[in-house]
């Protein structure tokens, strides 16, 4: 089957599991039809396209329109290929089901962009200690020294420095799937995922850790 589906991630929250208090991810994750299949024979290797949130036809360009009319779907907002096994069960159009997909208990990769903190100094993007705090210091949030003196009298590539903080590429991986709401499209996984709420993140069987805890 498919190894992973697109989503919307809704927020935190927590549910009570017996003793324990469990903060979870909601993720929205209802919307994705199978829009192209990739073969073997054609491609040289077997994957699908799914899409995910629909939007108007107006606000597609015509090669889109065409890709999309050909599948027989709505036009969708992201696109993405997934590989899995069995893929040639999946038909072109197909909608693909949190249950398809996902078993509560089994582990989750979570990949998203992370909030945006724009330029940041050395303190806040690099944790560094700074300098001193008082008896006269003017230099409380410098990063001090960055290079060395007449030999190499350059600044290493690589160099911890101020600069553009987030709104990077994140993944999350080995989160446990909680609970599946299949009436509602609604995943919950335990702990947090990348981006802001309402930010669009892809989730995958784990790599690391398949093992479904009993």
């Amino acid at each position: 089957m498919i190894e992973g589906l697109i989503g919307k991630k809704l927020g935190m929250t927590r549910i009570f599991t017996g003793d324990e208090d469990v903060p979870v991810t909601v993720i929205k994750a209802d919307g994705c039809y199978v829009v192209q299949k990739r073969t073997t024979e054609k491609d040289g290797y077997e994957a699908v396209q799914l899409g995910f949130e629909e939007k108007k036809p107006k606000r597609v360009n015509k090669p889109m329109a065409g890709h999309f009319k050909k599948a027989g779907t709505p036009c969708f907002y992201h696109l993405r290929e997934f590989r899995g096994t069995g893929l040639d069960e999946l038909k072109v159009g197909q909608k693909i089901t949190l249950k398809d997909v996902f078993e509560v208990g089994e582990f989750v990769d979570v990949t998203g962009q992370s909030k945006g903190k724009g330029f940041a100094g050395v303190m806040k993007r690099w944790s560094f200690r700074g300098g001193p705090a008082s008896h006269g210091s003017m230099h409380n949030r410098a990063p001090g020294s960055i290079g060395q003196s007449s030999f190499p009298s350059r600044v290493f590539k690589g160099m911890r420095m101020a600069g553009h903080h987030g709104a990077k590429r994140v993944t999350t991986q080995n989160l446990k799937v909680v609970a599946i709401k299949e009436d509602e499209g609604l995943l919950l996984v335990k702990g947090c995922v990348p981006g802001p709420k309402g930010a669009v993140v892809v989730i995958k069987k784990s790599i690391k850790k398949r093992k479904v805890e009993e």
